[in-house]
């Protein structure tokens, strides 16, 4: 597991979820992408990161991207960085540790509609194909 020693942020999650500072984001509730609850959350060092996981996420919410903390320990996502992304770029990391919110982007810019567009036909094949699982 990587400490917090070692990768000190900030960190990003992205999602539809309306939350305030001081609330904690906690394992166990449905993932922001599949229909199935997960006993990790998943954050990220990269706002880029975080602007894909609010835009991916399902839900009518509106798209939010929080500033957290970890709580507790946490590791590289071997959702992206073993299987897509060699060397973790994209700073993506999870914790069984609540993150505690303690604050939100306010402002930022969302991909292009285009790109958008192809990242979910990639996602919808991917889950079509049997691909899309989520190494819990």
């Amino acid at each position: 597991m990587t400490h917090a020693s070692a990768a000190t942020g900030p960190f990003y999650h992205g999602t539809r979820a309306d939350l305030t500072v001081g609330d904690l984001l906690t394992p166990g509730f449905t993932s922001n992408y599949a229909d199935r609850k997960l006993s990790w959350i998943y954050f990220s060092g990269t706002l880029d990161a975080a602007i894909w996981g609010c835009e991916l996420a399902r839900g009518e919410g509106c798209e939010r991207i929080y500033i957290v903390a970890p709580t507790g320990a946490f590791e590289d996502d071997p959702n992206l960085t073993d299987r897509k992304f060699p060397g973790n770029p994209t700073q993506s990391y999870r914790s069984r540790a609540p993150l505690r919110i303690v604050g939100e982007v306010e402002t930022w810019a969302p991909h292009p509609p285009e790109r958008l567009a192809e990242m979910k036909a990639a996602l919808a094949r991917m889950e079509a194909e049997g691909d899309a699982e989520i190494i819990d």
